[in-house]
């Protein structure tokens, strides 16, 4: 039998895993080798620059009907629909997979234009008519969205697909022009290899983020800028205030002076996160946490008293030092954050970073606050709403800033920062 090193996986060049099927013919018997040049070879695809589309497909009379229903996209449609369903299937909480196919090797050669007929005649016959199939990268990578997959396992379908694949092309292209075709599996939401929700992102997924920041390149480097240059100065301003509250978190209480955390960041990726610390050490998170999943969830009733504006915070928080408490009223407690800032793994300006449970309980469309634009010290929700709005109204605001931002929007918010901390309103 030839030797099947399928369902093998690697990782890729920004940290991702991504399967590949690959099959490689080693020394054997030459009935076994004969076997084994019939077989297709795949295995992930590699991200490269965006290009242009410039290569256009002609199909076969015979597929002439087929393509009328069913055409290829070009690079810009297929990115529309690959938002598209992406956002569906955040609202729905429907799965859906894409499906990367490299032909590059495969049609660099005198028979290119026959060779890509034959190669989306195959897609054609082996994917449902509700299935997307464009151009992920213009002229050599092409993808296929696999819609509503179900609640099979990705190995499941993975196994399933890679199956169909494998035989379609072997059958168009012959087991030569066949192994020189490379498929790559991305599941939306990503998933870990338990199954879980994935440490990070697949920024497979999410081209058109990755379009928005290199239209936004030149912006993007102000805004870091402004990062560096005011993080730089509060850290040096603020340092006699950094002294005083070290000696009253030191003198109230045992443990450290700060406090570290695992936050997760832009594209979900984990960073530690640096705080003044405000409880007593050794604490039970699981006041937190339970009351984080019931907030997400809605089912945390407002508390407002005595007239006042209700809060959707948990109040008198037994863990937190009568010095902590002081801290979170006035903010000062997240002023190490500046560093977090300098060194690049938060912004002055942005959504608040989540900690891990708080992540593993958002639904699909909760994610987006965390992929879109790098998390901040100050936002849109500190200064306009705070404690006093629930979740789902947050995470509109955080969506509304990476939507409408700009340097301009920046400045604005930190300017009223100042105004927000001094009054307290909705800090607690």
């Amino acid at each position: 039998m030839p030797s099947d090193h399928s369902h093998s996986s690697r990782q890729s060049k920004d940290g991702r895993q991504e399967v590949a099927i690959h099959l490689q013919e080693k020394a054997m018997h030459p009935q076994q080798k004969e076997k084994t040049e019939t077989m297709a070879l795949f295995q992930a695809a590699v991200q490269r620059e965006p290009k242009r589309p410039n290569r256009t497909v002609r199909v076969s009379d015979r597929h002439a009907r087929e393509a009328s229903e069913r055409t290829i996209l070009a690079e810009d449609e297929f990115m529309y629909m690959l938002y598209m369903e992406r956002r569906r299937a955040e609202r729905a909480q429907k799965r859906y997979v894409v499906m990367l196919v490299d032909v590059k090797e495969a049609i660099g050669d005198r028979e290119e234009g026959s060779t890509l007929r034959k190669i989306t005649e195959t897609l054609y016959k082996i994917t449902r008519e509700t299935d997307m199939i464009g151009w992920y990268r213009g002229d050599d990578l092409l993808g296929v969205i696999g819609t509503e997959i179900g609640q099979a396992s990705s190995a499941e379908i993975r196994e399933k697909l890679s199956e169909k694949y494998r035989k379609g092309f072997l059958e168009a292209l012959g087991p030569k022009k066949s192994s020189r075709i490379f498929v790559s599996f991305h599941f939306f939401p990503e998933e870990g290899e338990n199954g879980d929700s994935a440490d990070s992102a697949n920024i497979t997924l999410y081209p058109d983020l990755v379009r928005k920041e290199t239209s936004r390149r030149l912006a993007l480097g102000l805004k870091r800028a402004i990062d560096i240059a005011g993080s730089a100065f509060a850290l040096l301003l603020l340092s006699p205030l950094f002294g005083l509250i070290a000696l009253l978190i030191k003198a109230t209480s045992k443990g450290p002076v700060l406090f570290r955390q695992e936050r997760r960041g832009q594209y979900g990726k984990k960073f530690t996160v640096l705080k003044f610390r405000s409880m007593r050490t050794n604490c039970d998170s699981r006041i937190h946490q339970e009351y984080v999943g019931r907030f997400i969830a809605g089912q945390v009733r407002a508390d407002g008293k005595n007239g006042e504006q209700p809060v959707f915070k948990i109040q008198k928080d037994p863990r937190v030092t009568w010095v902590g408490a002081i801290l979170r009223k006035t903010s000062f407690d997240e002023l190490p954050q500046f560093w977090n800032v300098l060194v690049g793994e938060m912004s002055l300006v942005g959504p608040r970073p989540p900690v891990e449970y708080e992540f593993k309980a958002y639904g699909m469309w909760h994610r987006r606050r965390v992929m879109e634009i790098k998390p901040g010290i100050t936002g849109l929700w500190q200064v306009e709403g705070r404690s006093r709005i629930r979740f789902d109204d947050m995470v509109r605001l955080d969506l509304k800033y990476a939507r409408v931002w700009s340097i301009w929007l920046d400045l604005k918010i930190l300017f009223r920062t100042p105004a927000a901390v001094l009054s307290g309103d909705g800090a607690h």
